[in-house]
């Protein structure tokens, strides 16, 4: 099977989002080839250059999405008369969708509309040679004025300023680019026999039009809903703005989610928001990310034998007589790892800790990670100054150096050199985000065979299935309290700990994800007809066999069989025995 895998800003580019569990699945899919088309983000990531392919990609065509050169492509008349008719048509269906929000997918009505233009600007593209030019023109800013000034249009489409027009002209003229890029031809696209997008959006739009030139099916994988993204950027915008691109990206997912043969969510999280955004059910087929577990195997096997010993020791101190403390028990290790910003809710974690050494003393927390971004920086600084609030450095006398019992440390350093070793010095991995998508953070520990507490958002309960401790978010108190009672209940961890691991390796392995996926290509690729000419007896091909409305987007029932008059029908004479 030859497979178009369609990414942007991913794979093949290093560090690239979404990049790693694609190359696990070329890799595993060592039987089938593949072809690349990528889009690139920006210039540092082009420079950075590609990971190691392996032999089965057989071709790699990038193009980048931040720039766009002149194609030199000068239109004449027809051509522009066309162009003004698709961008017109496109445009309007903006103005006139839904509001986003005021439904779960925009009107039929305006979906066909948005899809024929879209599809007539690609033939357009594809028979002039590009539209750059034309996107870029006056000419694309006047029909988007006149849809939105047109009878009809909604209130924030009528109020769209100049300014609005041309931010709303410009993001529109980045987003069609790909509808100028020579990929559509039968040795491009057209020679593939599926088209899997690793994200929706931009992304998926190659396998659009291959799909509408070719026939080629279709499948989007989406681990996070790129619409869903759209809605929550711009928030500085106009509501003329947000309003229209809303509505771009609205049309455009629904004409994603129309033309797929099938939709993969990675999570029930995504699964909710693709059905809110019109997703047929019929078409959704969850598949959970894959990780490697090669990593974490050391650690996940020791752990039961080390909690075991741990038991064994807290009974022999229950044995010793009321005289034995709990400060002589041996300190236990809170892990905190992931990426430093407020998303991660590292003040709760903190407050919650303290209750948690009123508790158990001894006790120690250690976050593991890396800030991200200035606001990131910002925030880690803020929770050292909180760290050292709550809790003066301790010292074992009065000649001693105090330490803090909370450590900020990064992967790389002195016992964090992997995220394995991290997990390997926990009592209990602790999640305290407000804000998550799919955790692969929480997966690495259930790997490791560590209890966890997390934090009841996004796809964690998904994750943990009962392997865990789930609190709600923003609360210190339950926090602290779902440690606790795990700090002081080591069989219970054990147990708990050995069911995240079989979990993880059963659920979130790079093994089930690939097989998942060779089994999805398997069922798209069966249920596809053979895209060849109609012959007739003699060879030739028939050019109006298929019907005319096969090959025009748009929501179809099915033909109704034509009316004959009960005269025109043969009738079958009785077959009548002779009786003796």
């Amino acid at each position: 099977m030859r497979i178009g895998l369609l990414t942007e800003g991913g794979y093949p580019y290093v560090g690239g989002e979404g990049g790693v569990w694609c190359d696990r699945l070329v890799r595993g899919l060592d039987g089938h080839e593949f072809d690349v088309y990528a889009f690139s983000v920006g210039q540092g990531q082009e420079d950075a250059g590609w990971v190691e392919l392996p032999p089965q990609v057989r071709r790699v065509r990038t193009a980048p999405l931040w720039a766009a050169e002149e194609d030199g492509v000068v239109h004449g008349r027809r051509a522009r008369r066309r162009f003004t008719e698709y961008y017109g048509e496109l445009t309007a269906a903006l103005c006139t969708s839904a509001e986003p929000g005021a439904a779960e997918k925009p009107g039929t009505a305006e979906a066909d509309r948005f899809a024929n233009a879209l599809h007539g600007l690609a033939e357009l593209a594809r028979d002039e040679g590009g539209l750059v030019a034309a996107l870029r023109s006056e000419q694309a800013v006047r029909a988007l004025e006149r849809a939105c000034r047109a009878p009809g249009a909604r209130r924030a489409a009528r109020e769209a300023r100049v300014s609005d027009l041309l931010t709303v002209a410009d993001h529109l003229e980045r987003a069609l680019r790909p509808l100028s890029l020579d990929w559509y031809e039968e040795d491009g696209l057209g020679a593939v026999d599926l088209c899997h997008a690793a994200s929706g959006g931009i992304a998926a739009l190659p396998g659009l039009l291959a799909r509408h030139f070719f026939g080629v099916p279709l499948l989007v994988t989406e681990y996070g809903v790129r619409l869903r993204t759209h809605y929550l950027t711009r928030p500085d915008a106009s509501p003329a703005v947000r309003s229209l691109l809303a509505a771009f990206h609205g049309l455009l997912t629904a004409e994603t989610y129309r033309a797929a043969s099938y939709l993969v969510p990675g999570n029930a999280h995504a699964r909710r928001w693709q059905e809110r955004c019109g997703a047929d059910r019929t078409k959704l087929r969850t598949i959970h990310p894959g990780l490697d577990a090669t990593p974490f195997a050391r650690v996940g096997e020791d752990r039961r034998e080390e909690e075991r010993e741990k038991s064994e020791k807290q009974e022999k101190r229950e044995t010793r007589g009321k005289g034995e403390t709990r400060e002589h028990a041996e300190p236990h290790t809170l892990v905190w790892l992931g990426r430093v910003e407020p998303a991660r809710d590292l003040v709760s974690l903190l407050h919650a800790f303290a209750e948690v050494r009123a508790a158990e003393p001894g006790t120690r927390l250690r976050i593991v990670g890396r800030p991200s971004g200035p606001e990131g920086e910002a925030y880690l600084s803020h929770c050292r100054a909180l760290a050292a609030q709550l809790f003066p450095d301790e010292a074992d006398g009065p000649h001693a150096v105090g330490r803090n019992p909370v450590s900020f440390e990064e992967l790389g350093g002195p016992g964090a050199e992997t995220t394995a070793d991290v997990h390997a010095g926990a009592t209990v991995t602790v999640l305290s985000s407000v804000v998550e998508g799919f955790p692969v953070g929480l997966i690495e520990a259930m790997f490791c065979g560590r209890a966890t507490v997390s934090t009841d958002v996004g796809a964690v309960v998904e994750v943990i299935g009962g392997t865990g401790l789930v609190v709600p978010p923003r609360n210190p108190r339950a926090l602290a309290e779902a440690c606790v009672s795990l700090l002081r209940d080591p069989e219970r961890r054990a147990r708990l700990g050995a069911a995240a691991r079989a979990r993880a390796l059963e659920l979130f392995s790079v093994e089930q994800n690939v097989a998942a996926f060779h089994g999805l290509y398997l069922e798209t690729v069966a249920r596809t007809p053979v895209r060849r000419p109609v012959l007739d007896g003699a060879g030739d091909p028939q050019p109006f066999a298929a019907p005319a409305e096969a090959h025009v987007p748009g929501h179809w029932t099915e033909p109704t069989p034509r009316a004959v008059p009960t005269w025109a029908v043969e009738t079958p004479e009785p077959v009548t025995e002779t009786v003796r």
